[in-house]
């Protein structure tokens, strides 16, 4: 699949608007379990299966010193602390204004009509303010996927923890794709 349209599927479950993996629906064994609150239990199980399911994505704020390095050269020797982690967990950084303007590039090459996040997108990266934000921001790819399994988001956040505050890594988060969590495009954007 182009990178292009991976980038488009992550950032629609990122964002919401990518319909969740559906299974088989839990019925009860018995009419007395179903009268005994199994509909409660199931509810659990629904819950429990839909969380197994989620995948997650690590970001990063670089500080200003060291964003544009870490866009252009992210080898660079000045960069070491977080390329040693990032080698050790087979991930990879990419800068959040880089990927949106890609959209947007990919997207008016194609037809904005199949891209349902065209007209936000274009308007963050046309905002100098949302602009000087994102050319901060990096989304960590782990083995080429922009969202990956829980446990690989846990390794990885752990291992990056100590570099926040130290003057390189501003702020660390972990992001699901459950859409509840997620922002949603504005009305007059979508």
């Amino acid at each position: 699949m182009p990178s292009a349209i991976r980038t488009l599927f992550a950032g629609f479950a990122l964002l919401g608007l990518a319909e969740p993996a559906r299974s088989a629906p839990i019925v009860p064994a018995t009419r007395q379990d179903a009268d005994r609150g199994a509909a409660s239990r199931l509810a659990d199980q629904r819950s429990m299966k839909m969380s197994e399911e989620l995948r997650y994505q690590i970001r990063l704020n670089i500080s200003d010193d060291y964003a544009e390095l870490a866009r252009t050269d992210p080898q660079n020797a000045a960069l070491a602390p977080i390329a040693a982690i990032l080698a050790r967990h087979h991930a990879a950084l990419s800068n959040q204004f880089d990927a949106f303007a890609h959209y947007v590039a990919e997207a008016e090459k194609q037809g904005v009509e199949h891209f349902p996040l065209y007209k936000w997108t274009k308007a963050t990266i046309a905002d100098p303010v949302k602009k000087a934000k994102h050319v901060k921001s990096f989304s960590l790819h782990v083995e080429g996927e922009e969202v990956y399994p829980k446990a690989a988001a846990d390794a990885l956040e752990a291992d990056l923890a100590p570099l926040v505050g130290g003057g390189l890594v501003e702020k660390l988060s972990k992001h699901d794709t459950d859409p509840a969590h997620n922002p949603q495009a504005p009305a007059h954007l979508r």
